[in-house]
């Protein structure tokens, strides 16, 4: 018998961890920044957004910029739902302020990451639809569309981490 079977150093190597199909959980902090707690949502973007949005109609950049405050700092990586909920109002709200001529600017001025979350809450407005919501965000998504492609429906559908 060889010397090398005797060994029980093998048995040390979790072979577990090197299997595709095992799950794991990854921390609350491990994303790039892309997301607020609950605590940062209280005073993050919200009450900025709300505040231009009083002001409608706005002109096309400071709709613009509200947009880009609104994609700003939200809740990806908390588990709170009111604070998902809160940042879903207020996407929804800016994203149903634009005019339908200047929803292709907007999306342009995404990168893949913005164009990535833009579509999830795009897919969120048309889980929980209001009034003429639904005919705003096909506008949303046909343009985010054309922008990221089909990956980024991909992306978004088989994205962890939900808006």
């Amino acid at each position: 018998m060889a010397r090398n079977s005797l060994s029980s150093r093998f048995r040390r190597l979790d072979i577990d961890q090197f299997d595709e199909n095992r799950f794991v959980e990854e921390p609350d902090g491990a994303d790039t920044g892309t997301g607020a707690g609950a605590s940062e949502i209280d005073g993050g973007p919200g009450p900025e957004v709300e505040a231009a949005l009083r002001q409608y109609p706005l002109p096309a950049s400071d709709m613009l910029r509200a947009f880009h405050m609104a994609l700003r700092n939200l809740p990806v990586n908390t588990k709170n739902p009111a604070a998902k909920e809160l940042a879903q109002e207020v996407v929804m709200k800016v994203l149903t302020s634009f005019k339908g001529s200047e929803i292709e600017q907007a999306v342009n001025s995404l990168d893949r990451n913005g164009i990535d979350l833009l579509m999830k809450y795009i897919y969120k407005g048309f889980e929980k639809p209001t009034e003429n919501s639904s005919a705003i965000l096909l506008q949303w998504h046909e343009k985010a569309l054309a922008v990221g492609g089909l990956g980024s429906i991909v992306r978004v559908l088989t994205a962890r981490k939900t808006v």
